[in-house]
């Protein structure tokens, strides 16, 4: 093999394995999503410990991974996946061993930690090794089918391990894969890093990190605790004071981690608000569609996580799709067409009734799926496009911070208008079936025990609670989906008037904006 040769394979190799680490990052935020029954069977939790189970991964990520990945890039990217990657580990063993809700929900949100981390650094990295804009154009494609894929056969993957196992095997399987990883990382990813001129901007780190949690832990916490409590309100306040201080501090420091000027570019601010809409539009829906795949379909986990497996399908479909489009059109047309694609689909699942079946999940999934991929290749190649190989990590962790945010925002809210229309459907038809309190004490106390609970009535009465819950499940899984998609369709006009149209990979370089620091410093 030629030099030439053996460095392509080089690289190649160092992008499989940062894209194995984006898998499993990926997997890691919905694996647990078909383990709720087996969770709330052993550790007896609450519908609200369950969301935060499945939510506080992503929001410790989608809170923190901006101030990490903006340090990304002097501290090194390679370090830092790997740090990340050991984070996420540790965080799994104690999970896996976990005897209380609280030490499961712990465990969750240090693996988000760990994972902001690794986010940034894989995208970074891609960055570096490619930088011709064709090459780099299909590596970040290919990122992001891998990406969406972890997390989308996440269902897939732990509903098996539920079925044969238990929940705590979620957790096991990430510990043999984590050191499988730190080794070939180790091996074939050359580090790198930006020389700064100006040290680390501190404050501003800590502004951000703090005003992302407070507020998506305030729009996760609201629906149960009341929109007008005082938890609520100081949350809101709280975070509305630390993003206002954020950004004056990021106006007035020489240095500061976050350049406002950068969201004013369309190919970064408006393709990364595209990214968080679609993703809270697709993250809620996968919990919401794992519930009712379980709750209404009846399917075991195993079952049901083979049955989300059109929604990765689709998304690497659609970002495979997304190369040759934006070569040939710019990044509008995928961005648009992706969001409009995945709005028909939202239209497919509000049309579900009582007795469509599983069929009608399909058709959403596959068309949702390649409607997704389509924009999270497209989105994010405009984001990285539009920013200096010495930013690398920072665009990666805007790009990054902005799908996350919209994943926690997408479970959260969907999952909690999902909660309260499901009880107040169902509770109303229980009035007129005469059914004992406990039923309606244990549809809100969580939907998916609702069946134990119709089990202990009389055959007549059983069946008339059966079918109430599948009505009332059925109506507020199709309310979401209205939700769901108007979010998407206003986010496709929107991208159609602002985004514009993106230089094509050719001219990527003559786009991105000048360095704010040296060259990039690379070795092994």
């Amino acid at each position: 093999m030629t030099a030439t040769g053996r460095a392509g394979a080089r690289r190649t190799g160092a992008a499989a394995v940062v894209c194995l680490g984006l898998f499993m990052l990926g997997l890691d935020l919905t694996v647990l999503n078909v383990a709720v029954p087996g969770l709330q069977g052993d550790l007896d939790t609450s519908t609200a410990q369950v969301q935060w189970i499945v939510d506080g991964y992503a929001v410790v990520l989608g809170g923190t991974v901006l101030a990490v990945g903006a340090f990304t890039d002097a501290w090194g990217r390679r370090r830092s996946f790997v740090c990340g990657v050991a984070v996420c580990a540790g965080a799994s063993l104690v999970g896996a061993l976990a005897g209380h809700p609280g030490q499961v929900i712990a465990a969750r949100c240090v693996m988000g930690a760990g994972a902001a981390l690794l986010m940034p650094a894989t995208l970074a990295v891609l960055h570096h090794l490619f930088p011709e804009p064709r090459l780099r154009g299909r590596a970040i494609a290919a990122w992001a089918a891998v990406g969406g894929m972890g997390g989308l056969c996440g269902p897939v993957i732990g509903g098996w391990l539920v079925e044969h196992f238990s929940w705590r095997a979620a957790f096991w399987i990430n510990l043999p894969l984590a050191g499988v990883l730190v080794v070939l990382a180790l091996a074939l990813v050359p580090e790198s890093r930006t020389v700064r001129r100006a040290g680390f901007d501190v404050p501003g780190a800590v502004l951000s990190a703090a005003g992302l949690l407070a507020l998506v832990w305030s729009l996760t916490e609201s629906p149960h605790r009341g929109w007008t409590s005082p938890a609520a309100l100081t949350g809101f306040t709280a975070a509305a004071l630390l993003l206002a201080a954020f950004v004056v501090h990021q106006l007035r420091t020489p240095a500061p981690m976050l350049p406002l000027a950068l969201l004013r570019v369309p190919g970064i601010g408006v393709a990364a608000a595209a990214l968080a809409l679609m993703s809270f539009a697709m993250f809620g829906a996968l919990f919401v569609l794992t519930l009712y795949l379980q709750g209404v379909l009846g399917f075991s986990p195993w079952q049901a996580g083979l049955r989300t497996l059109p929604l990765p399908g689709g998304l690497a479909l659609g970002a495979g799709c997304a190369v040759p489009l934006r070569n040939r059109l710019g990044g509008r047309v995928p961005v648009v067409a992706g969001l409009t694609l995945v709005s028909a689909g939202f239209a497919v699942l509000a049309a579900t009734a009582s007795d469509s079946g599983y069929p009608h999940c399909a058709a959403f999934q596959l068309i949702a799926g390649v409607g997704a991929g389509l924009v999270a290749a497209a989105a994010t190649e405009s984001v990285m496009g539009s920013v200096a190989t010495e930013r690398a990590g920072l665009g990666s962790a805007i790009n990054d911070a902005t799908r996350q945010v919209g994943s926690a925002l997408g479970v959260a809210v969907q999952g909690s208008l999902l909660a309260a229309v499901f009880t107040a459907r169902f509770r109303t038809s229980l009035t007129g079936l005469h059914a004992p309190a406990g039923v309606t004490a244990a549809a809100e106390h969580s939907m998916l025990s609702v069946p134990a609970q119709a089990r202990q009535l009389p055959p007549a009465l059983r069946a008339g609670v059966l079918s109430a819950a599948r009505a009332a499940f059925t109506d507020a899984m199709t309310l979401t989906a209205v939700v769901a998609g108007a979010v998407t369709l206003l986010t496709a006009a929107a991208a159609a008037r602002w985004l514009g149209r993106p230089p094509r990979p050719d001219d990527a370089h003559e786009a991105a904006p000048a360095p704010a620091a040296p060259a990039l410093a690379a070795d092994r």
